[in-house]
């Protein structure tokens, strides 16, 4: 188990054990005070623990090793898992609107508010703390299952917030009907959130193109282009849980040999994993320059075997490197 996915799955059991301790805390403010919107936040509380728990699951399998049934790891196991988490989250949102539609007719007295009030404040800032650092951990180990496991913390704090207040309201002003409506406004909240993380696991199981991802490899390119790198393209990213991979074509002059040219796959892997981290594998097909097309975008002041001069160097766009064609100066 490398070291990314290491803290992964030691920060996501820290989740499940913080989560089962909100999930008790809730089941007492429901107890005491009877209050539909407070079971709302319980009920999700449920989802929390029991995605947590296969959330934590998914990063103990994507943590393991290449094998030869998995020769590209184990990782997509994590947008399996935000699926599911997503469905879960979506599912209990459906249950909640169901709950409030039966109780706006049957609307009855709630008991010790500002007791229920208190405690549901304090999972809300327990909720929100950890929320921000699964989305902090997940975004530098490149790890689906948190980050997504740290939006529905952070979801789950906003729509406290709004639930305290609420709660507030009927506390002081005697509005018990006021309880079902609010937990039919979070119920919806809830679906919202539950729809786009299933959205998010979608687009990883499909390898789907990441825009920022791609967008953020031209400018470390750009940033540190060798002039023996004539151009890149055909570009293709693929993720598998914390671990990327990459596909490429990089041209160089033809005259390199093999030796010469795998020193320039070294230097761009070095400049890749230092700005991307280790969890990064690329397979990298080199092109060999051609003279009508290459030597007139070429950079290379040195080249022995020019045959026409420098006109202008092509910027390295997203649109640019994705293409599977050597680049041209446009006519």
């Amino acid at each position: 188990m490398n070291t990314p996915a290491k803290e992964n799955y030691f920060f996501q059991k820290i989740v499940v054990i913080v989560g089962t301790a909100l999930f008790i805390i809730k089941v007492i403010a429901w107890q005491l005070t009877h209050s539909i919107a407070i079971l709302t936040d319980t009920l999700e509380s449920i989802i929390n623990v029991a995605a947590g728990l296969f959330s934590l699951y998914s990063l103990y399998l994507s943590s393991k090793p290449k094998d030869r049934d998995h020769p590209y790891g184990h990782g997509k196991i994590e947008f399996i898992s935000a699926g599911i988490e997503g469905s879960l989250i979506t599912v209990a949102g459906v249950l909640i609107i169901y709950e409030s539609v039966l109780n706006i007719f049957n609307v009855h007295e709630i008991r010790k508010l500002d007791f229920g009030i208190l405690l549901i404040t304090v999972t809300g800032l327990v909720n929100y703390i950890m929320g921000v650092a699964a989305i902090k951990k997940g975004k530098k180990n490149k790890s689906l299952a948190l980050i997504s496991g740290g939006e529905h913390l952070k979801s789950d704090t906003y729509s406290t917030l709004g639930l305290v207040l609420g709660l507030f309201v009927m506390y002081f002003f005697k509005i018990y009907w006021m309880d079902s409506v609010i937990a039919l406004i979070f119920a919806l909240i809830i679906i919202f959130t539950g729809v786009k993380i299933i959205r998010k696991s979608y687009a990883g199981i499909m390898d789907e193109a990441d825009e920022e991802l791609i967008v953020q490899l031209v400018e470390t390119l750009n940033k540190n282009r060798n002039p023996n790198w004539i151009d890149i393209h055909n570009v293709r990213f693929i993720k598998y849980g914390s671990s990327l991979h990459l596909d490429c074509h990089l041209t160089l002059p033809w005259y390199f040999n093999v030796r010469e040219a795998h020193k320039e796959l070294d230097a761009l892997k070095k400049i890749i994993i230092d700005n991307f981290g280790n969890s990064f594998e690329m397979f990298v097909h080199v092109d060999d320059c051609c003279e009508f097309i290459s030597c007139k975008i070429c950079t290379k002041t040195n080249c022995p075997y020019r045959k026409y001069l420098f006109d202008k160097e092509v910027l390295w766009t997203k649109e640019i490197i994705e293409i599977d064609k050597r680049h041209k100066l446009d006519k």
